[in-house]
């Protein structure tokens, strides 16, 4: 039953997350919460990318790591030739690379911890996964460092100093938006944990 299956939905559904999410991440939330200007931590991106991990591993629950990976592959080829159009090309490029190495992390982690308690596979990849994600992404997009990757002379570099989350000490822009996403990022992969959980029995599963 597994093996017909078909990849199709997940591919699609990988390449509707990672899209959106490219689009998100330029955009800061606009919302202050007390003395903390939402917009100096955190992008609506925080709130979506995270479902890239939840699809992954349903696909690798699933079907297995291997057909976790094309499904990871295909995702990412869609979704960089969308975000060339949508985003700007360091966007693209910050985004492609992160994706493809944060979900191959994903798979790994996931395929070893998956006869384990059901929580500790999807949880504990998808953080590894984030973490791994965030911290390519932010720097290669918006680090001065990496501006040379805005092809057209558009530098969108965020290296001017805020404070860390809009409390702490003096950062650049870039390290508190990265900070504040990845901490989303974590509360939104608790909360993917319930929906795997209610999906995963009817699905099936792959061995190991």
């Amino acid at each position: 039953m597994i093996a017909q299956r078909s990849l199709a939905p997940f591919i699609v559904a990988m390449a509707l997350v990672v899209v959106a999410s490219n689009v998100l991440v330029q955009y800061p939330v606009g919302f202050v919460l007390g003395d903390v200007n939402l917009g100096d931590i955190l992008t609506w991106g925080a709130f979506t990318y995270p479902v890239a991990f939840f699809v992954t591993d349903l696909t690798n629950r699933v079907f297995g790591p291997a057909k976790a990976r094309k499904v990871v592959l295909a995702g990412f080829v869609i979704a960089v030739a969308l975000s060339i159009w949508l985003a700007s090309p360091r966007i693209a490029i910050a985004s492609g690379i992160a994706f493809l190495m944060a979900q191959l992390l994903d798979v790994s982690v996931f395929n070893a911890l998956r006869e384990g308690r059901w929580w500790r596979a999807p949880l504990i990849s998808s953080l590894a996964g984030s973490a791994l994600d965030t911290l390519i992404f932010f720097a290669l997009a918006f680090a001065p460092l990496f501006g040379a990757l805005d092809f057209g002379g558009e530098d969108g570099s965020l290296g001017f100093a805020v404070k860390l989350l809009g409390v702490g000490s003096e950062v650049p822009l870039w390290i508190s938006l990265a900070l504040g996403d990845f901490l989303v990022k974590v509360l939104v992969g608790l909360a993917m944990l319930l929906p795997y959980a209610a999906l995963a029995p009817y699905l099936g599963r792959a061995e190991a």
